[in-house]
């Protein structure tokens, strides 16, 4: 008897029979709640065909400007200032990394590294897609003090001694710079700052470097009698990897938004 008591008082589910007394409408909003709360929600980042996906921006932790030391501790440079303003403007979630130069070219070929801004180069041409115009653009200088005749081309720098910044290949005059057959002495600095320093020394004749970072550095220490020639202008462009979704969409929408800002602005006020 008392367990056919506790069987008759047991909590029961809710049969058929109950369900038709519900009204219609109200089994189509349940039905319909628990499918909307079952499905995973998107994330609405702003970029072309609602991509979610963090984007990485990589940059050389050799910048052609002088850089500075994050909160991480790692080099920082004015560019990153201009990744922000366009990864803000698109509505992406995004972070940034520096990368020796080499490592920085091989995640992008490869996509663990989705964007950067950098030269077009050759290598990454079949990998990523680049800008139509170029964001921003500097000189590639030869300095000189004193008396020494001007370098117009690298030509001029043979059987020379020069410094050089370690980690630059400066648009492919270091290979001529290392040929023996140029009798150049390359005496190499570790930073922008300490290439200045050799050449103010008289530890060499000239100095390669990048206008971009020279002219922040000489603001602040002037070296009297110093004297600049062109010998190469670099161009630097937004770089997306293909293997990033939507990759094409974004590059458009970017192209769009980098329209809109004062790069030399944005640069220049993070230095």
């Amino acid at each position: 008897m008392t367990k056919q008591n506790n069987r008759k008082n047991a909590p029961r589910g809710i049969g058929f029979s109950h369900w038709k007394k519900v009204p219609l409408g109200l089994v189509v909003f349940i039905c319909a709640s628990c499918l909307f709360a079952a499905r995973p929600q998107a994330r609405d980042t702003g970029a072309p065909g609602g991509n979610s996906v963090e984007i990485e921006y990589g940059y050389p932790d050799q910048s052609i400007f002088v850089a500075t030391v994050n909160d991480r501790g790692q080099p920082d440079t004015p560019m990153t200032s201009l990744a922000e303003a366009l990864m803000t403007r698109a509505g992406l979630s995004w972070h940034a990394e520096p990368y020796p130069a080499k490592r920085l070219f091989s995640n992008l070929r490869n996509g663990t590294t989705p964007f950067s801004i950098l030269v077009r180069a050759s290598s990454l041409l079949d990998s990523c897609i680049f800008s139509k115009k170029p964001v921003y653009s500097t000189t590639l200088n030869i300095y000189n003090t004193g008396d020494k005749a001007p370098v117009k081309s690298r030509k001029d720098l043979v059987g020379k001694q020069i410094v050089t910044i370690r980690g630059y290949s400066y648009g492919g005059l270091l290979k001529f710079i290392s040929d023996p057959a140029n009798r150049i002495t390359n005496e190499v600095a570790g930073t922008h700052k300490a290439a200045f320093k050799m050449l103010a020394n008289n530890r060499a004749d000239y100095l390669v470097d990048y206008a971009s970072a020279a002219e922040d550095i000489l603001s602040q220490s002037p070296i009297p009698g110093i004297q600049s020639n062109p010998i190469k202008q670099l161009d630097i462009f937004l770089v997306l990897s293909r293997r990033y979704p939507n990759a094409e969409q974004l590059m458009v929408k970017l192209e769009a938004i980098v329209e809109t800002l004062d790069v030399d602005k944005i640069l220049s006020s993070s230095n």
